[in-house]
This record gives structure tokens, sequence and C-alpha cells, in this order.
């Protein structure tokens, strides 16, 4: 079991996540193929990895690994402008604030509305894309400069100096996102946070790291700001299979091992968990599935 020590946060009382677990790729329900490859190339600025029919994966340069995967089903109605259970939205994190200034330039060219915060561990950047599916872009400060207090981290979410970001791009041209780009954590809507702890805390295996943020949980392993958040900021149900979606998200465990052992704190916990080709999946007690697999 992982014995780090941290100044913040709450360990779990059983089975306890490696800290090298962290965000995989989410698979989205969407009803237009040709318009969301579109989107998530053109203004996102992922690749194309594979398509083919109505799927489509797409990732980051010199990476094969898919960040994001598409399923397109053409009846599908976009996600309710109330929320549903499930996705909040998916967080793409660059490697550099450079990044992200050339990102804010981009967008800006573009005419995208965009949203924006100052979270204090991080700088955001918030979309939609076409079916109404959240997406984050986002870069870390320094981990050195996060501050806790009586053991929780502090995170806000404050106005962006969106000037000083885009002048941190030094005036050079957005390319798409860059090498070294990867998932830095998912958020999702959920019916309610002592739910949300029991599942995520105490029977997956993640720790607690902020807990007195406005109707919100985060979680994450290795003293992450948060791999998962959750909150009860949308009014529900779950999202039902005629509307765009998250299908699943994954978590990325270092060993098979430790997915097994993952799945079975699941499992004697009362949770189900069950084995596929590849990995162990999981739905959270509002229906999201969770895929515990390896990198």
């Amino acid at each position: 079991m992982n014995t780090t020590t941290l100044d913040y946060g709450i360990r779990p009382q059983g089975y306890r996540l490696p800290d090298a677990t962290h965000a995989g790729a989410v698979r989205l329900h969407v009803r237009d193929l040709r318009r969301s490859v579109d989107y998530y190339t053109n203004v996102i600025g992922l690749r194309v990895l594979v398509q083919s029919g109505d799927t489509a994966a797409l990732g980051a340069p010199g990476d094969d690994r898919p960040l994001v995967r598409l399923q397109a089903r053409a009846d599908l109605t976009p996600v309710p402008r109330r929320g549903v259970f499930g996705l909040y939205h998916f967080a793409i994190l660059l490697p550099d604030r450079a990044s992200l200034g050339r990102f804010v330039r981009h967008l800006a060219a573009l005419g995208q509305p965009v949203g924006a915060a100052d979270h204090l561990v991080s700088e955001a950047l918030y979309l939609t894309d076409p079916d109404g599916l959240g997406i984050e872009v986002y870069v870390d400060r320094p981990r050195a400069s996060w501050q806790h207090s009586n053991r929780e981290l502090l995170m806000a979410t404050d106005p962006l100096d969106l000037a000083a970001v885009a002048a941190a791009g030094n005036d050079e041209p957005w390319t798409g996102v860059p090498a070294g780009t990867t998932m830095g954590h998912v958020h999702l809507h959920v019916g309610d946070l002592e739910g949300a702890r029991r599942f995520f805390h105490g029977a997956l295996g993640l720790d607690l790291v902020v807990w007195r943020y406005p109707r919100a949980l985060f979680f994450s392993a290795g003293g992450y700001h948060h791999h998962l958040g959750t909150n009860t900021w949308a009014a529900g149900p779950a999202a039902s299979e005629g509307q765009a979606r998250l299908l699943d998200w994954e978590l990325l465990v270092p060993s098979a091992e430790d997915a097994a052992a993952a799945a079975r704190s699941l499992t004697e916990a009362g949770y189900r968990a069950e084995r596929d080709a590849e990995a162990w999946v999981a739905a959270d007690p509002w229906g999201t599935r969770l895929v515990l697999r390896t990198p």
C-alpha cells in the first residue's frame, strides 16, 4: 500500500491508489462525427490518431495514446442547459503557460466564446463543444506555490488575468496542442457529495484534498490538486442514452495488479466492478462509467 505522507489531504482508511495514478482518455457520445472532429482539431488543437466509421480517437503530438475518443450517433440531442449527472467537464493539461497564452490568442482570432478562471493552483479556460459537452484547457502553477490550510489544499475561482496569460505566449503562433499535453482531470456532476465521498474516496482509494469548496469535493492521487472533481451544481437526472454525454473516463494506474486491487476495493465496499479484455470497469452511483487500466 502507498505510504506517501503529505502536508495536505485526507487519506482513505482502507485501500489507497498509487501516487502515479492519473486521468486517461474520455469517451464522448456525439451527434456528428465530422463536426466534432473538426472542432477538436481546429479549435482545441488535438490531432486525429485514428478514424473509422462512426468513431475517432484524438491525442497530442508524439503520443499515440488517445485523450479524447468520439463515438457518433445521429439522433442524439445536446446536453440540457440545466446540466445532468455525469460530465461537467474534462480538462486538457498543457505543459506550460506559454502554450496556454498561444491558445488564448488562437481562441480570440476564431471569435470562440470562452470562460476563464484562476484556481490558485492552476490557470484555466473553459469551452463547450458542439454537443454542449464541457471542456477545460489549463496549465498548472508550480506545485511549490500551492497553499494549504488545516490539511485542505486551497483552491478558488478568481478572475484570470487573460492579458498576462496571452503575453506569456510571446507572440508565437498556435499550432495545436504541444507534445506533453495530457488529460489532467475529469469533473463530474453527481447527485450528492456524501455518495461521491464513499465511492471515490472510501472505495476507489483517492485522497480527498478539497472539501470546503461550495457544493463540491476534489480527489486526487500523489498530492495532485485533483484528478477528479465532483459537484452538486446540476439538478440531474443522469444523462439518457439519447443525449450527448460522457460514456466513460479512464483512471490509469501503474500495473495490472493495481487495477485489480482498486476493483477489489470497490467490490468489497458493495459496488460492482467487472473485468473486460483490457481493463476493470465500474459505474459510480449515478451511472457514469469508470475504466481502470494501465498506461
